[in-house]
């Protein structure tokens, strides 16, 4: 087994390389990961069928359909390579041009960052979006997961990997860490010299120990404590499609619903309407109904309801499971949002502009929605190409992190015998 300090190093000889090719070649690479992808789906697939089973009993069953790859998924995952091709080339570009009057020309030029590396839990498509990403934006990538998705990923790493030298790249541009202990995510966040950005992908805990632990640059990806906030001018249809959407399309993610707030002049009217939805046609459809806890307000008019504990407003479930709050105006509810909100992504549903727009205004999320579901911060969603994470910082990057967000710039002078 190689030590992650041998890694780290072979990712960074590596990243020379992938930094000098040119948009056709990394585009044919991509091209060939995705074949080769593809090509490999039968050995992923038992890859991942054994980290499944190993898992089963461990995690939830949410978390289990996050670990689960498919033939389609796999299919989605090639397809997600294959989309950064059509995407412009992020690296080498003249982003501004000054001429200084004794004659030198300075260029602002976008150059890769060198090498990336993420950290990532139970979701085994991470690997092929952040490898693809780093690739077009001229990176060398090291991948570390979670040790319930490390067959999963091998394999895709390997297929990756033989895209990668049939079209002339190092293998090494794509490399993942073998050891799946935590000693090897700590080497991680203090390998300066080696690791050029570090991106923790997973629970609030990772999240929190790379923030506070890391001496290399680190993007803070935020956990997903979403809000919807029902406004008193909302449109109650649209607002039962919006908030099934984003509570049960997939509970897993980080930008599903977890807070619902209610304006309390519609509230008796929507909150068993939608407990309808959540609950009784769950039920009857055989699927696992959704958990509504309530506040005190709201208790009365959900009759599936439990009372919401002090902690519930601040809890990422991931899972079938709904806090809801009712409120007195649009004010109230950005109140309890700036207090407990990650960042991450907070929807309102009204017709009122004017309400709209003190919401988009005084929210101070990465992404904010007006009368549309949260389910859509994803870089793919956004025309991104797939995504390396969602920053809930402000520097540098924020929100779906796409190509531009794994590039840096440098300054280019050029002269003609000009001294100082």
């Amino acid at each position: 087994m190689m030590t992650t300090n041998e890694i780290l190093k072979r990712a960074k000889a590596a990243s020379v390389y992938v930094a000098a090719a040119d948009k056709d070649k990394k585009n044919a690479s991509l091209r060939l990961m995705a074949e080769k992808l593809v090509e490999a789906t039968d050995a992923i697939l038992e890859a991942n069928s054994s980290d499944v089973e190993a898992a089963r009993g461990r995690i939830s069953d949410v978390m289990i359909d996050r670990l689960l790859l498919s033939r389609e998924r796999i299919e989605g995952m090639a397809k997600g390579i294959l989309d950064a091709v059509e995407l412009p080339d992020p690296v080498w570009r003249t982003l501004t041009t000054v001429e200084r009057p004794g004659g030198l020309v300075i260029k602002k030029v976008s150059v890769p960052l060198g090498v990336v590396a993420i950290i990532y839990e139970s979701r085994p498509n991470v690997t092929s979006d952040a490898a693809s990403l780093a690739v077009k934006s001229g990176n060398a990538c090291v991948l570390r997961c979670g040790k319930e998705a490390h067959a999963s990923a091998a394999a895709i790493v390997d297929a990756l990997q033989n895209g990668l030298a049939a079209a002339g790249l190092p293998k090494d541009s794509v490399l993942l860490i073998e050891d799946t202990t935590r000693e090897s995510a700590n080497e991680m966040m203090k390998a300066r010299g080696l690791i050029d950005l570090l991106i923790p992908r997973g629970g609030k805990g990772l999240i929190k120990s790379c923030v506070e632990n890391a001496t290399v640059p680190c993007i803070e990806t935020g956990t997903g404590i979403c809000h919807v906030y029902v406004d008193r001018y909302a449109d109650l249809d649209k607002a039962l499609k919006i908030v099934n959407n984003a509570k049960t399309s997939r509970p897993s993610v980080c930008n599903a619903e977890e807070v619902l707030i209610v304006h309390k002049d519609i509230a008796e009217e929507f909150l068993p309407r939608l407990e309808k939805i959540l609950v009784d046609e769950r039920i009857a459809a055989g699927t696992k109904p959704v958990e509504l806890r309530c506040d005190t307000e709201a208790l009365p008019l959900v009759k599936s309801g439990v009372p919401a504990g002090e902690a519930d407003f601040d809890t990422e479930f991931l899972d079938y499971i709904l806090a809801v709050k009712t409120v007195s105006s649009a004010e109230k509810a950005i109140e309890h949002i700036s207090l407990h909100s990650t960042g991450h992504s907070d929807a309102i549903v009204t017709e009122d502009e004017d309400t709209a727009r003190l919401f988009t205004s005084l929210v101070d999320s990465a992404a904010v929605y007006v009368n549309a579901s949260t389910r859509f911060t994803d870089g793919g969603e956004f025309g991104l190409g797939c995504e390396m994470g969602i920053s809930t910082q402000k520097l540098h990057a924020r929100g779906p992190m796409g190509l531009e967000e794994l590039t840096s710039y440098k300054y280019v002078i050029t002269g003609n015998g000009n001294v100082r």
